[in-house]
């Protein structure tokens, strides 16, 4: 069966969502603003799930069509098929967001599409009443301009909850975009990676979990596992497929250190639960007092923003420190971001490279030394 996709992603994402997506063997993939479309089977539903280490969540593109009236959104919701996906006895809630659209409500386009919806599995079932007992089918929409797009979520909880991280900091970064930075890092199996302001551990554990090659949802449940239209051996040959890819890489050693000796035991409990505590090796250390342990390493790190953690001055004062311990040195290079557009002046040397990547709704750069 030929299912057409939506995977939402943070702003910036789109181009590594489509590589990996490519990498997939998913088909038709396009990158837009905000969100990637491709095409596929049900194999290529669960392998997208879980294997990719950049999207926030896979959903079923159901429909598109044009509505700026609320007579228009209900007859274009009642023309779609839903029961392709939703039994007689399913759940099938709705939510989503409108913007720069003649229907602003958002309350009242829930409504009316969820009683679209619903006469159009009346006409389908021969029911008038839907008890919704059975597995969730989160109906999503999203209206921009104008446009109508009408998706099914296949993920549940967001792809970026691994399962590992129980615990976090004060200020963890999300675990896509910690996979982000590792990936644009040019990170390998056989790099000696440092995380000197390391916190809950993540930008280490997802390092540690792509130079296995280890898929990032391969130890947690999916929505789309309770769909009667995906047979189950879908979901276990997929999970086996991953598993086959594998791999060891004994040359890849990584090193996390922070001032707080709390962070450093979650982080060591969060290792520990992806698999990969016997690749990291943690220690409380100050950043000022940072000193590499190896010829070679690749730094990747997420300083503090002045926001939850430290003000601006305390924050350019790191960064100026910072600039002091990560020495411009052959076979070494940093990776930092930062929302302060004034980041390469505390640190106190040009980027050799810069890329505008948003955490959550927080506008970044990622500043890159390799030189």
């Amino acid at each position: 069966m030929e299912i057409n996709f939506v995977i939402p992603c943070l702003l910036g994402m789109e181009s590594l969502i489509a590589n990996e997506l490519k990498q997939l063997e998913a088909r038709n993939v396009a990158a837009e603003n905000g969100r990637v479309l491709f095409s596929g089977d049900e194999r290529i539903l669960a392998r997208v799930n879980i294997c990719s280490r950049f999207a926030e969540r896979v959903q079923i593109l159901v429909g598109t069509f044009e509505a700026k009236s609320f007579e228009e959104l209900f007859q274009g919701v009642k023309s779609l098929e839903w029961e392709k996906w939703i039994g007689p006895k399913d759940a099938f809630p709705v939510k989503g967001y409108s913007i720069n659209s003649a229907l602003f409500s958002t309350r009242d386009c829930q409504a009316i599409i969820k009683k679209a919806a619903v006469e159009r599995l009346k006409e389908k079932y021969h029911i008038e009443w839907f008890e919704e007992t059975g597995a969730v089918h989160q109906i999503q929409f999203a209206i921009n301009k104008d446009m109508v797009s009408m998706l099914i979520d296949t993920s549940g909880r967001g792809l970026h909850k691994r399962g590992y991280r129980l615990d976090a900091n004060d200020a963890p970064i999300k675990e896509t975009l910690a996979a982000a930075m590792c990936d644009l890092s040019r990170l390998r199996p056989y790099h000696k990676f440092y995380d000197p302001m390391c916190g809950s551990g993540t930008i280490l554990i997802e390092g540690a979990l792509m130079a296995r090659n280890i898929a990032p949802g391969i130890n947690r449940n999916f929505s789309a596992e309770r769909f009667d239209v995906i047979p189950r051996e879908v979901w276990s040959e997929e999970r086996e497929r991953a598993k086959s890819l594998e791999r060891e890489c004994h040359d890849f050693r990584a090193f996390g250190s922070d001032i707080d000796p709390a962070a450093i035991e979650i982080a060591k409990a969060n290792a520990k639960r992806a698999g990969v505590d016997g690749l990291i090796d943690f220690s409380v250390c100050d950043v000022k007092n940072f000193k590499g342990q190896t010829e070679t390493g690749t730094l990747i790190c997420n300083p503090p923003y002045g926001e939850r953690m430290m003000d601006l001055s305390e924050c350019e004062k790191l960064y100026t420190e910072m600039g002091k311990v990560f020495e411009r040195k052959h076979g070494w290079s940093y990776t930092v971001i930062s929302p302060d557009e004034e980041f390469e002046a505390a640190f106190g040397r040009k980027a050799d490279k810069r890329r505008k990547l948003y955490n959550g709704m927080i506008k970044c750069q990622i500043y890159f030394y390799f030189k």
